[in-house]
């Protein structure tokens, strides 16, 4: 263990998302490095909270099944709290477009709720809020640094840019320590592979598991970075201890871009069988497909000392072999 990271010790650390699949990956390594850890989550189904997640940990985490948008749960849940790790969101593109109202009150609305909370009732604690790539839009130039206009392309990315923003306004004018981390395709053990509402990773891996082919829409040339779920974590760790990522926006990425195309033929290989196919984009992703993108992390990099550790090949491969022994939980 870091010497850094050995800060977390004792310390209270609320997650909300707790038993998603980020959230609850987050919640195992921080009960290794000795945090008293309490997870937030509302478990509604068409969402990624599984108690599945935290089975080995259920002893040894405070479990508080909750709705972020209830503004009076998360006044009691701030307290006493070091760190918040604000990982709850819709998370679905398509969903945020067909119920734009939800979106709006889970991706906004209860991001400022919760910053309310933190500022009536524990204002001395350090937020690393979970933002998103999307609301870059389709990218103007590759790879996508934080200096890149903010376009986004449907009702998730405004409400994200939206939440992340209020997380930066309550760090400037009320000195709660807050940064933002923009996530691009985390994959990994945990992640929702019954549909596609987190990450088509996840129906890729549920295919091929199945036996079934994997769906490539558009060409299957579009570019896009990857990022395992366990060199995300270390991202939201340091950016949490840092008194330097206060009030910054980071993009997270990976230095192996990849086409959809190659990606599919990678899991494939991996897997030692299977097949994919190249169909056309539903109409309703198809409005809100960005194209290529990939990051430029240089920031998190040099402020930080974050970059990735694992590349595609050995994440995928970790992937399915955590599908392999516990598929039934996850379908």
């Amino acid at each position: 263990m870091s010497k850094s990271l050995k800060t977390f010790r004792a310390k209270k650390a609320l997650i909300t998302g707790g038993l998603g699949f980020i959230g609850s990956t987050l919640a195992h390594r921080l009960v290794d490095l000795g945090a008293e850890v309490t997870l937030v989550d509302s478990l509604i189904p068409e969402y990624g909270g599984n108690r599945c997640n935290v089975e080995d940990i259920a002893e040894k985490v405070h479990i508080n099944i909750s709705d972020i948008r209830d503004e009076h749960a998360m006044k009691y849940l701030v307290q006493g709290q070091d760190y918040l790790f604000n990982l709850a969101g819709q998370t679905s593109h398509v969903d945020s477009m067909n119920n734009p109202y939800t979106d709006l009150d889970i991706n906004c609305r209860s991001q400022l709720s919760i910053l309310e909370a933190c500022r009536k009732n524990n204002p001395g604690i350090a937020v690393v809020f979970a933002s998103t790539r999307q609301m870059y839009g389709a990218p103007q130039y590759l790879p996508v640094d934080e200096r890149h206009p903010i376009q986004p392309v449907d009702v998730n990315g405004i409400n994200k840019m939206a939440g992340e923003w209020y997380h930066l306004v309550y760090d400037r004018v009320y000195g709660i320590r807050c940064c933002s981390l923009r996530l691009t395709n985390t994959y990994g053990p945990r992640m929702r592979i019954k549909d596609a509402r987190q990450t088509f990773l996840g129906v890729w891996i549920r295919n091929i598991l199945r036996d079934e082919p994997l769906k490539v829409f558009g060409d299957g040339k579009q570019v896009r970075d990857f990022n395992y779920v366990d060199d995300v974590i270390e991202a939201f760790l340091s950016a949490a201890i840092s008194d330097e990522s206060s009030g910054k926006i980071y993009n997270l990425g990976a230095d192996d871009p990849i086409s959809l195309k190659d990606t599919a033929e990678l899991l494939i290989s991996l897997h030692g069988g299977g097949t994919y196919e190249i169909v056309p984009f539903p109409d309703d992703r198809k409005k809100i497909d960005i194209g290529d993108y990939y990051a430029d992390y240089r920031r998190i990099r040099s402020q930080l000392g974050w970059k990735p550790a694992t590349s595609l090949a050995d994440g995928l491969r970790k992937t399915l072999e955590y599908y392999r022994v516990y598929y039934d939980k996850y379908v």
